[in-house]
């Protein structure tokens, strides 16, 4: 069994795969056992690493520094490239009100921690953990660790309370959304989120009936208000077309008309009548609605359409169809002559046969172009991320240059990339799946690394005086300010409870206090506040924590 003790025990390269191997595969394996409801899920690969660093496994400490950082990069930039295309469009004034809450709540979270390190005396070197943990934000963790090694201190305290108040980071939201729910929460603010869900498309038939639209082009019309829409169908005299923007409209058309719930009262308006047909259900066969018509959904495979705006192509005059909506990344957007088509777009394209099928050629449509990721664009970004996360950055008054670091350059290259990297026709599509499994191993590889960095010193961390001081500091950071902001959403913002409370869990970085809320809530606007104020908070998160080291730690 010599072979056996060397494959584990002695430092290789071989060794350090096998461990962080059984270190992940165990931490997954108890992520999913559920406790009244709720599960830790990846978190309990860093307290598998913990357990392994306490019995006394380890790896070469070059090995456990190239693996954690790697992973932290994947995941990190693996999570920007998800993001957008919700990032730049949450600023509107919905998003930017969220936003504000968001960033409220990380300052008062920064505010009390800095007041408990002057209060009590805990270094701020061991602060900086214990907001990641009791905000578990395992990239704040890594950003503070880098600027701890920039200025030559050690990064371990910083890994130990960090591990010490992280379960507790994760059920203190929830007991807060909790709390939050019993004291100040009235029927009322949970139904909002229902009526304001406005966002996604709505289908909604009309009927001409208003003279001042008589003779109008649909270009003309549309040029009377200023609300986007798409017509689908046209019936007149019994008949069916598809309208192009030179269309004249006559009393009496039928339109299916493309929009938001929230702008169908302007084209109520705009036209003169909205029939009562619901439109909007699952089971609606639209072949079957006109027998000259047909619907399909094809998806943009040919790297050709990467980045080119919808309206560039002339679909429409070229081929005589329609196209009414753009799902991408599981978000239907309105088929706009402006939006920028990417690779991995599914178009619900409305015309004949035989055009639907020309059309079907100039977009792509070949599903299995699109499962192999697009390998060079992603370590192209992951390079990207890492110069800009290197570039020094001066702040006046504070002596040394606060950076991005690895934890913050690969994110706002992802976003960007994600977002702009179309229009140089970089093609940053990948499959939702291959993006969980990327994003997956780099967060298991970097929880790993940090729990058996940290799993040696754990458990005499939490016997003495200290561990109970960072404990009980982790645990105040995120309950008390995530409860106040709970009734500023609710009661003075007017955001509804369901929204509120997946602002609260994007500001916190906790995946697993949303599950709970989605859990509870029946609507969706829990995930949308989450990914509203997700990027923007974690981002300032990231700064803060190196900004806190550089402020406090240098003397």
């Amino acid at each position: 069994m010599e072979w056996l003790e060397s494959a584990i025990l002695q430092h290789s390269a071989l060794q350090a795969v096998i461990v962080l191997s059984l270190i992940v595969a165990v931490g997954l394996g108890l992520g999913k056992i559920k406790i009244c409801g709720i599960t830790l899920g990846v978190t309990w690969v860093f307290f598998a690493g913990i357990l392994a660093g306490h019995v006394g496994l380890s790896i070469d400490h070059q090995m456990l520094l190239y693996a954690e950082s790697f992973g932290l990069v994947l995941f990190v930039y693996e999570l920007g490239l998800k993001v957008d295309p919700g990032f730049f469009s949450s600023f509107r004034t919905g998003g930017v009100k969220l936003n504000v809450l968001g960033l409220t709540l990380v300052m008062l979270g920064t505010l009390l921690a800095v007041a408990m390190t002057l209060g009590f005396s805990i270094p701020m070197a061991d602060m900086v953990g214990i907001i990641a943990g009791a905000t578990t934000n395992t990239p704040s963790l890594g950003a503070a660790q880098q600027a701890l090694q920039q200025i030559g201190l050690s990064a371990n305290g910083a890994a130990l309370s960090c591990a010490v108040t992280y379960p507790l980071g994760v059920v203190g939201v929830i007991l807060a959304i909790i709390v939050a729910r019993r004291l100040f929460v009235r029927p009322s603010d949970m139904k909002r989120a229902v009526s304001e869900e406005t966002n996604q498309t709505y289908i909604a038939a009309f009927q001409v009936h208003n003279p001042a639209v008589y003779g109008k082009t649909v270009r003309e019309a549309a040029e009377l208000i200023n609300h986007h829409f798409v017509i689908s169908r046209l019936w007149r005299s019994g008949h069916v077309s598809i309208p192009t923007s030179d269309t004249e409209l006559m009393e009496g058309d039928r339109l299916l008309v493309i929009t938001t719930e929230h702008d169908a009262p302007a084209l109520t308006i705009l036209f003169g009548a909205q029939e009562k047909t619901d439109w909007n259900a699952d089971d609606i066969d639209w072949d079957a609605i006109d027998s000259s018509l047909i619907s399909k959904h094809i998806i943009v495979t040919r790297p050709e359409i990467n980045g080119k705006k919808l309206g560039s192509l002339r679909l429409r005059n070229s081929y005589g169809i329609n196209i009414s909506r753009v799902l991408r990344s599981g978000v239907t957007l309105l088929a706009t002559p402006e939006l920028v088509l990417q690779i991995g777009d599914r178009l619900t394209v409305v015309g004949e046969a035989k055009a639907v099928e020309n059309v079907e050629k100039v977009l792509g449509n070949t599903a299995t172009a699109l499962r192999d990721p697009n390998m060079a664009a992603i370590f192209i970004g992951l390079t990207l991320g890492l110069l800009l996360g290197s570039v020094p950055i001066a702040i006046p008054g504070v002596s040394t240059p606060v950076k991005l670091g690895l934890a913050g350059g690969p994110i706002v290259v992802g976003i960007i990339i994600s977002r702009f990297g179309p229009r140089f026709g970089l093609v940053t599509y990948t499959t939702r799946s291959a993006n969980l499994m990327l994003r997956g191993i780099g967060l298991s590889l970097y929880l790993a690394c940090l729990g058996l960095d940290a799993g040696a010193h754990f458990l005499d961390t939490i016997m003495r005086s200290d561990g109970l001081i960072w404990i009980s500091a982790g645990l105040a950071i995120t309950f008390l300010p995530t409860l106040l902001m709970a009734y500023v959403a609710v009661r003075w913002a007017k955001v509804d409870f369901p929204t509120a409370c997946g602002m609260l869990c994007g500001a916190m970085a906790n995946p697993m206090a949303l599950d709970y809320s989605n859990s509870t809530m029946e609507c969706d606007a829990p995930s949308v506040g989450y990914a509203t104020a997700y990027p923007l908070a974690m981002f300032s998160r990231v700064v803060v924590a190196q900004l806190l080291v550089l402020l406090f730690c240098i003397s």
